[in-house]
């Protein structure tokens, strides 16, 4: 029988996840750390890492967000290279469509995967939904968001941002971050990222 949409999805979804596992699975044994070591320099249990390594469990959004904090590399490149190389162009159909699995959070890479110093992201924050990052997450990037749709409570450190359609903030130093939807409708806002020289 001929696959549906829904079973194509599921075994995209496999396959990422199984492509995600093995880049951080990479990233360790590259640096020659065993999994005590990771979870002690990511705050991620021993067992959760050995679980999303074995890809028994998907790694959340804050739990991604701590192990490229760890490798000391931006999530969005963590996740990019989990992904094969790409050329210049990105079609929609094509970009990368990262989710969630505990809050819905989908995180979409439209940049093509060809090194360029800038990344663009797509981000839909669903409704009532929370993100922390620590500030390890932001350690290796410059960082912009600029807000599409909906209203963006984001708290950077200590000071608070009410962000609407059309604002646009740029990070400061490092600090832990919270993405926050206090709304009932789905906020979809863009993340620019550049490295840190």
């Amino acid at each position: 029988m001929p696959k549906t949409a829904h079973s194509n999805e599921v075994h995209d979804e496999n396959c990422q996840a199984r492509a995600i596992a093995e880049r951080i699975r990479l990233e360790r044994e590259t640096r020659g750390w065993s999994l005590a070591e990771l979870a002690a320099r990511s705050a991620v249990s021993k067992a959760m890492i050995s679980k999303v390594e074995r890809c028994e469990a998907s790694p959340t959004a804050t739990v991604l967000g701590r192990l490229s904090g760890a490798f000391g590399l931006p999530l969005s490149v963590l996740l990019a290279l989990a992904e094969r190389e790409g050329e210049r162009l990105a079609r929609r159909m094509e970009q990368p469509v990262w989710t969630d699995p505990e809050t819905g959070y989908t995180r979409r890479t439209l940049s093509p995967h060809n090194g360029g110093q800038l990344e663009l992201l797509e981000v839909v924050l669903p409704p009532g939904v929370r993100i922390p990052y620590p500030a390890s997450a932001f350690s290796f990037q410059h960082q912009q968001i600029y807000v599409l749709d909906g209203r963006l409570d984001f708290i950077e450190g200590s000071r608070s941002h009410a962000l609407s359609a059309g604002d646009c903030l740029q990070l400061g130093a490092p600090c832990d971050c919270v993405f926050i939807n206090a709304s009932d409708e789905a906020i979809r806002y863009l993340v620019a990222l550049t490295r840190r020289g």
